[in-house]
């Protein structure tokens, strides 16, 4: 269980830098922060269950979770939206011109940030509760 606490500690302090990011203007670095934040929860609640989360993928993590809880359509949704930030966020390539930074807003952030905070509450409460 220390390892889960470890993992879910980070996914707290990648959510901190998310909003920080986003208070910055660094919308994409927000929304990146905001999937890591996300997956490392997920990678929490996993060992707290004696599992290994493989992977980066917020969905995927999500749905093998499924054999062991219920996951709503919601978290579903949630994780789908987080992944696509996962590359292009980071990479200039990823667009057909431009650099990350042109192309997420402020809006990106929020709703990136407000997805991560469901997911974390979700693996938290799940985490105390085994």
């Amino acid at each position: 269980m220390m390892r889960a606490q470890d993992w879910l500690e980070q996914a707290k302090l990648d959510l901190r830098h998310a909003r920080n990011a986003r208070d910055d203007q660094d919308y994409n670095w927000s929304c990146f922060a905001a999937q890591q934040a996300a997956e490392k929860a997920l990678k929490a609640l996993y060992l707290s269950r004696h599992l290994e989360g493989w992977g980066h993928s917020v969905k995927h993590l999500l749905e093998e979770m499924k054999e062991e809880l219920e996951i709503s359509e919601e978290l579903l949704a949630a994780g789908k939206k987080l992944d696509q930030y996962y590359i292009l966020t980071r990479y200039p390539n990823g667009f057909a011109a431009g650099k990350p930074a042109d192309y997420y807003t402020d809006q990106d952030a929020c709703e990136a940030i407000g997805h991560a905070e469901k997911i974390i509450e979700f693996c938290e409460g799940e985490i105390r509760s085994a």
